[in-house]
């Protein structure tokens, strides 16, 4: 990723006043200037549907900023050493000067205008994320399609997940993996964050689960492989993600897969605990639902509902209507395997979802050692090689693209305003899948629901 690009100030303007080249005027007084912040801030709390008090808005949001390091802390300089390469006062009072809202997301997400319609061509809608769409845009420049995330701050700013968003982008710039989703940009606007990822036109696991009811063991096999391979890599770089699901799985061209939502992973040590209530309530461990102290033992636990799913064609426990009433069913409920299962895939599963963390399943060395993967490589490259012909089939099955929408209408986004939504496709440019774009419309949207954040 490059480093954050360089803010500039539209030419002979300041904080929106203008300044001729001619003419020198006072400085404001601290009071107006505080008065001026607070309109500005007031405003754009309006716009995005916040109420304020009046002792709110009236804070001024340069004191709200996060102050930017000149240096990090080290080796203090010798008396009379000045550092080198110190900003001067017209690049300080340039970072000060962007308004809260955006320096709040700063430097995860670069600001930047929005993008021209001869960069960006928006061809439709892929699915619902927590907080907003995720669109399927072509870049012109490159000729190359991608997914874009778009959130709108209002909402990260009702939800107070601040810090989540960034943590979201940071850790998707720090793995790199074959089975594991790519992030390929990320930007803000004023009112909204972007982040960009490859566009996987095969869908999600979970259209096809749904398509095909269950699935055999020997897919089962290599879709446990490739997803124990990607939790692996993160448990190893220090990261729990906290939301695997079928939703979350997305297919290659080839049938194979790349885990991909990245929004509720957090950086967690070896050793290390967490304690928030979040994920997707049938995915769970009930350490997790009982508000921790849990680590990344949880997302084997996830990785064993998503299987057991995979192998049968139902959740093992139904979602309930919250955390509470899930834990109840979860602390109670046997797992015990059906005796379909053959005796490597029970045993497997029986190790997973063991509802004693300490006792679970919850590394890959001793998950690649199970009788069930015996003769099975672990190596990527070899995983992938032979394409996964089922989900092929799938693919071009008519019914696909309703599955895909998740039986959703338009409605609950026809008034979403987004930057990216002014440049609308031409029919020539459309993709038949997942669903087609209609610009009168704008989203067709398909989430799974019971996403929870406590």
């Amino acid at each position: 990723m490059t480093e954050p690009e360089e803010y500039k100030l539209k030419s002979g303007s300041v904080m929106g006043a203008d300044v001729s080249k001619n003419e020198k005027k006072q400085p404001p007084s601290e009071e107006e200037e505080e008065g001026r912040c607070a309109s500005g801030w007031r405003g754009f709390l309006s716009s995005v549907g916040i109420s304020a008090s009046s002792g709110l808005c009236h804070l001024n949001p340069l004191r709200l900023a996060p102050r930017r390091m000149v240096r990090d802390k080290g080796t203090p300089l010798p008396d009379g050493q000045l550092p080198q390469q110190v900003p001067g006062p017209d690049k300080l009072r340039m970072e000060w000067s962007l308004p809260a809202f955006i320096s709040m997301f700063l430097p995860e997400f670069p600001h930047r205008n929005v993008p021209g319609h001869e960069h960006f061509q928006v061809l439709g809608c892929i699915a619902k994320g927590s907080y907003g769409p995720i669109l399927k845009v072509k870049d012109r420049s490159k000729q190359k399609t991608y997914a874009v995330k778009v959130i709108p701050k209002s909402e990260v700013l009702r939800q107070g997940v601040i810090e989540q968003s960034k943590e979201e982008v940071i850790i998707q710039r720090q793995v790199r993996h074959p089975f594991l989703h790519d992030l390929q940009d990320c930007w803000q606007t004023q009112r909204h964050l972007f982040i960009m990822c490859d566009y996987c036109s095969t869908g999600d696991l979970y259209t096809y689960w749904m398509m095909i009811g269950q699935f055999g063991e020997d897919a089962v096999r290599v879709f446990a492989a490739e997803l124990g391979c990607a939790l692996g890599f993160l448990h190893d770089f220090g990261i729990i993600h906290r939301d695997v699901k079928m939703e979350n799985v997305l297919l290659t061209d080839q049938g194979h897969l790349r885990l991909a939502d990245f929004g509720l992973s957090r950086r967690l040590e070896r050793g290390g605990r967490a304690f928030t209530i979040c994920g997707t309530i049938q995915y769970m461990a009930p350490e997790v639902l009982g508000g921790g102290p849990y680590n990344h033992a949880a997302d084997w636990w996830s990785l064993g509902i998503l299987l057991f799913s995979l192998a049968t064609g139902e959740f093992p426990v139904p979602p309930e209507r919250d955390h509470c009433s899930m834990l109840r069913r979860v602390r109670s409920f046997p797992y015990e395997m059906p005796v379909t299962f053959s005796p490597p895939l029970a045993l497997l599963l029986t190790e997973l979802l063991c509802k004693t963390p300490a006792r679970r399943l919850r590394t890959l060395e001793r998950f690649k050692r199970q009788t069930f993967f015996r003769g099975t490589s672990f190596d990527s490259h070899l995983l992938q090689k032979t394409p996964m012909e089922l989900i092929l089939e799938l693919k071009e099955h008519p019914d696909r693209p309703a599955k895909a929408q998740r039986g959703l209408t338009l409605e609950s986004f026809r008034s979403f305003d987004c930057d990216l939504l002014g440049s609308p496709a031409g029919p020539a440019d459309l993709s038949p899948v997942p669903v087609n774009f209609d610009p009168s419309r704008a989203l067709a949207l398909g989430t799974s629901t019971n996403e929870v954040f406590v």
